[in-house]
C-alpha cells in the first residue's frame, strides 16, 4: 500500500460537480485521482490502472454503487471501496460493512471523516489476499462463507475430505480451493471421474500398469495416484466406484502405497485424497454398495454444497461476475442486467444449479443486442435450459432406469430370463433393481 500523500484512488460518481470538487480536494492533499461518472467505466479503468482505493456513490444509473462493489469484490477481493451516498442509513451502513465495505460516509461530505478513512488504509501493513484460495467461488452467503472458513483451516491438515452436493454445485470447484490453501499447492491437482471410466479401465488409470499388462498396454503408465505424488488426488463421483477397486483403494489409502496392473512391487505415494459425490453414501453402504471402512477413511471431514437455490442472495453477485467473465471472452459490450432481469434470476428454479446459472448467463450474453440484458432475454435462456444437459453418471442412471423398465416388460417380471439377456448374474440384476427401487412382480402379467 502507498503512503497517504501519494495514493492513488479511483473516484465513480455520477454527479460532476461533485466528482470535480471531490477530485480538486483530494488531489491538493496529495493523493492521485482517476475519476468517472460511470460504473462500467470504472470496471474498465480498474483493469487498465491499478488503484490504491475505490471511493463510489451508492445511487447511480445502469450499476450502482453497491453492483460495482460486487465486481470489485470478486475481481480484487483486497481492494478497499468507500461509498458515498445522500440515501445513507444506519441499516445500509451496516449492510455495507458486513459485506466487506471498508467505509461509508454520508453527503455532504465530512471531509475529516474522509481522511480519517483514507489514512487507516494508507497505514496498514499490505495484506496477502487470504481468500486468493478461494478466488473461485464467488459468494457472499453466510453458510458459504463459513463453510470456506472451515475450509481454508482444514485445508491446513492433511486429512481426507468428502465433499457432497447435488450436480452443479461447485464440488470440484471447492476442492481446488482447499488444494491451493494447503502445504500441497505447488504440487499437482489430479481429478478424476470415478463414474464415467469403465470398470476394466478404472484400476489401471488409477494405480497405472506395466507395459503388456493387458490388450492395448504398449506402454507403461504411472497411474494417476502417482501423477498426484506430493499434491491432491480428487475422486468425483467417489459413490459409483466398483466394489472391487473400493477394497483396493482403500489398502491404498492406509499404506501410502499403490500396486500397478501386472506389477508386483509396490510404490510408495505421498498423496492427499478429496473425494465427492452426489449419492447418499450412507444409503449405499445400507445396501451393500458401498464399503463402511473406505467411507471412513475418506470422511474425516466433510463438506455440503447446498443447491444454487438455497443460495438466493449469491444469484446476483455470481450473475454479474459470469457476465463479466462471459462478456471478455466473447469480446462482447454487455455490462449489467436489467433490474426485472435479477429479480427473475433470483426467483427462478435451478435444478441444474450454478452450472445451469452459467449456461444461462453464456446464452443471454450470445443473444444480447444491447449492454443491458433484458428480462425477456433471460426468459428465453431459462426456458431454453429448463431440461439441463447431465452429467455423464446421472445420464448412465437414467439410461439404466430405462433399460431395466423395458428388460422386465419384455421378460414379463422374470429376474432370470432378464439377467441372462443382459449378461448379468442374478445377483447383479437384484442389486441393479434395488438401487432403481424397481420390483419384478409389477412387471408380470396377470
Amino acid at each position: 500500500m502507498n503512503n497517504d500523500n501519494n495514493m492513488s484512488i479511483l473516484l465513480v460518481d455520477d454527479d460532476q460537480a461533485l466528482l470535480r470538487l471531490l477530485t480538486i480536494r483530494l488531489e491538493q492533499q496529495g493523493y492521485q485521482i482517476i475519476s468517472t461518472d460511470d460504473g462500467a467505466k470504472a470496471l474498465q479503468l480498474l483493469q487498465q490502472f491499478p488503484v490504491d482505493v475505490v471511493i463510489s456513490d451508492l445511487r447511480m444509473p445502469n450499476i450502482d454503487g453497491m453492483m460495482l462493489f460486487d465486481q470489485i469484490k470478486a475481481s480484487f477481493p483486497t481492494l478497499p471501496v468507500i461509498l458515498i451516498t445522500a440515501h445513507g442509513t444506519i441499516q445500509d451502513a451496516i449492510a455495507a460493512t458486513k459485506l466487506g465495505m471498508y467505509g461509508f460516509i454520508t453527503k455532504p461530505i465530512d471531509h475529516q471523516e474522509l481522511q480519517k478513512i483514507l489514512s487507516s488504509i494508507a497505514t496498514q501493513k499490505p495484506l496477502e489476499n487470504e481468500s486468493h484460495w478461494a478466488k473461485n467461488i464467488i459468494t457472499r452467503n453466510d453458510k458459504m462463507l463459513s463453510m470456506l472458513d472451515k475450509a481454508g483451516r482444514i485445508a491446513l491438515r492433511d486429512v481426507s475430505v468428502l465433499i457432497t452436493g447435488a450436480s452443479g454445485t461447485g464440488k470440484e470447484v471447492l476442492a481446488q480451493a482447499i488444494h491451493s490453501a494447503s502445504p500441497r499447492a505447488k504440487h499437482p491437482f489430479i481429478a478424476i471421474n470415478c463414474g464415467a471410466i469403465p470398470e476394466n479401465l478404472l484400476e489401471s488409470e488409477l494405480f497405472g500398469h506395466t507395459k503388456g499388462a493387458f490388450t492395448g498396454a504398449v506402454l507403461a503408465s504411472p497411474g494417476l495416484f502417482k501423477e498426484a505424488d506430493g499434491g491432491t488426488l480428487f475422486l468425483d463421483e467417489i459413490g459409483d466406484m466398483p466394489m472391487s477397486l473400493q477394497v483396493k483403494l482403500l489398502r491404498a489409502l492406509q499404506e501410502q502405497q499403490i500396486r500397478p496392473v501386472g506389477s508386483s512391487q509396490s510404490v510408495n505415494i505421498d498423496v492427499r485424497v478429496i473425494s465427492a459425490t452426489h449419492k447418499d453414501l450412507q444409503q449405499a453402504m445400507h445396501e451393500h454398495q458401498f464399503r463402511e471402512d473406505l467411507y471412513y477413511r475418506l470422511n474425516v471431514v466433510n463438506f455440503t454444497l447446498p443447491p444454487l437455490q438455497e443460495r438466493s442472495d449469491d444469484i446476483p453477485l455470481l450473475a454479474r461476475e459470469l457476465l463479466r467473465q462471459s462478456a471478455a471472452k466473447h469480446q462482447v459490450n454487455v455490462i449489467a442486467f436489467s433490474d426485472d432481469a435479477i429479480q427473475l434470476l433470483v426467483t427462478s428454479n435451478w435444478p441444474g444449479n450454478v452450472r445451469q446459472l452459467v449456461n444461462v448467463i453464456e446464452q443471454c450474453v450470445a443473444l444480447a443486442e444491447t449492454t443491458i440484458i433484458p428480462k425477456h432475454l433471460v426468459e428465453q435462456a431459462l426456458s431454453a435450459n429448463r431440461s439441463t444437459w447431465p452429467n455423464l453418471s446421472d445420464a448412465r442412471d437414467a439410461f439404466e432406469h430405462t433399460y431395466l423398465r423395458k428388460l422386465l416388460n419384455m421378460t414379463d417380471g422374470n429376474v432370470t430370463r432378464a439377467a441372462f439377456l443382459a449378461g448379468r448374474n442374478r445377483s447383479d440384476l437384484h442389486k441393479l433393481l434395488k438401487k432403481h427401487e424397481l420390483d419384478a412382480a409389477n412387471f408380470r402379467q396377470m
